[in-house]
């Protein structure tokens, strides 16, 4: 099977200093790949840092520094938003915990550099939920598909998750978790160990985000087991970003990393996530934890059909970033998602449901 198209996107991110020598068509084609993957303010970030930016031509440079400011201002609204968010849940006395691009925010991490998003997620003991619900509506949050039963109990009976929330009059989104996989998948993390483990944030005593190897952990089982890939390629620089920032603070990250894995029945998106960070994006992850999470990854046979579809889905949703085979591929991993994440007595008639609502042009109603 043939290699998938090397995007020059993830070149340049490789090696910002080297979109000085793009040419005005190169540059016009990296933008355009950079807004298709959600990485253009990443982009221009990296160029910033390095001292760069002043120098790109005129045309891309208008871009990048749009990206910028539009970028420091969703900074500023998501601190903004996660304190209303903490401030109605800390009245009830509900433990918080932030995920995804909401904590990488708040912790001050790289990954938050240029990170877009669209929603925020926290978690909350599940024995929590129904309080937390009921605060976060006082505070204006309403529920969503209310007047669907299906989804209701596809949300509540089977997933880590009630359905998303949306606030009344600034029109955000807020995802309530009370574990980072749905009740119904195959592998079992701890949510208690997860919430033991937390640490706080630098503004918020009482404000939690996940322990550093929890974070590297749920970053890639949320792309790998989640089966979305419109943003891949940003949820594995993210990823890549967590990975390199860990280890270059703590020499025992990976041994430790790696040993979390197994006690939390996660080692198997590890394995994924530490294999494709390095193989796309040069992540420097050591021999050694591959080989402790070779057992946990795909066999021999198997691996080059998954390089095969993760080496396209991954990609940005762009043509020049595409052959005939990454539509194909997307959909097989939307399945594998799926299979991983329900039994088969619910998974067919949930995906049979979901292929039904797109033919009527519902396809928007929940994101399952």
């Amino acid at each position: 099977m043939s290699p998938a198209p090397r995007p020059l996107l993830v070149e340049a991110l490789g090696d910002p200093p080297g979109t000085l020598r793009l040419t005005n068509a190169q540059w016009t084609l990296l933008i355009q790949q950079a807004r298709a993957a959600g990485l253009l303010s990443r982009l221009a970030f990296l160029l910033d840092a390095a001292g760069d930016l002043p120098r790109v031509p005129a045309g891309p440079l208008h871009h990048l520094e749009s990206s910028l400011v539009l970028a420091r201002s969703h900074d500023q609204a998501v601190r903004w938003e996660v304190a209303s968010i903490h401030d109605a849940l800390r009245s009830a006395g509900i433990p918080v915990v932030l995920l995804k691009g909401a904590a990488y925010v708040l912790a001050d991490l790289p990954a938050a550099r240029g990170r877009w998003f669209s929603d925020v997620d926290v978690m909350v003991p599940r024995t929590s939920l129904a309080d937390a619900e009921a605060t976060l509506r006082l505070s204006g949050w309403i529920g969503t598909h209310a007047d669907d039963a299906y989804d209701q109990r596809y949300y509540r009976e089977w997933m880590h998750e009630i359905p998303p929330m949306l606030h009344e009059r600034r029109r955000t989104t807020l995802d309530v978790h009370h574990s980072i996989l749905p009740l119904t998948a195959r592998l079992k993390p701890d949510a208690a160990k997860l919430f033991a483990a937390a640490v706080p944030v630098a503004l918020h005593a009482d404000l939690r985000v996940l322990a550093p190897a929890d974070m590297v952990l749920h970053s890639a089982t949320h792309l790998f087991w989640d089966g979305e890939f419109h943003h891949g390629l940003r949820d594995l620089v993210d990823l890549d970003d967590l990975l390199r920032h860990f280890d270059a603070r703590d020499p025992a990250f990976f041994p430790t990393l790696v040993d979390r894995a197994f006690e939390m029945d996660l080692a198997g998106p590890l394995q994924y996530g530490l294999r494709y960070t390095r193989r796309i994006l040069g992540t420097p992850v050591p021999d050694t934890a591959m080989i402790a999470l070779r057992r946990a990854g795909p066999g021999a046979l198997r691996r080059p059909l998954m390089d095969a579809l993760f080496d396209r889905a991954l990609m940005p949703d762009h043509s020049t970033c595409s052959d005939w085979l990454t539509p194909t591929a997307r959909w097989l991993l939307f399945v594998r998602a799926h299979y991983l994440r329900m039994p088969l007595r619910l998974l067919v008639p949930h995906l049979t449901r979901k292929a039904w609502r797109r033919v009527k042009g519902e396809d928007a109603v929940h994101r399952g």
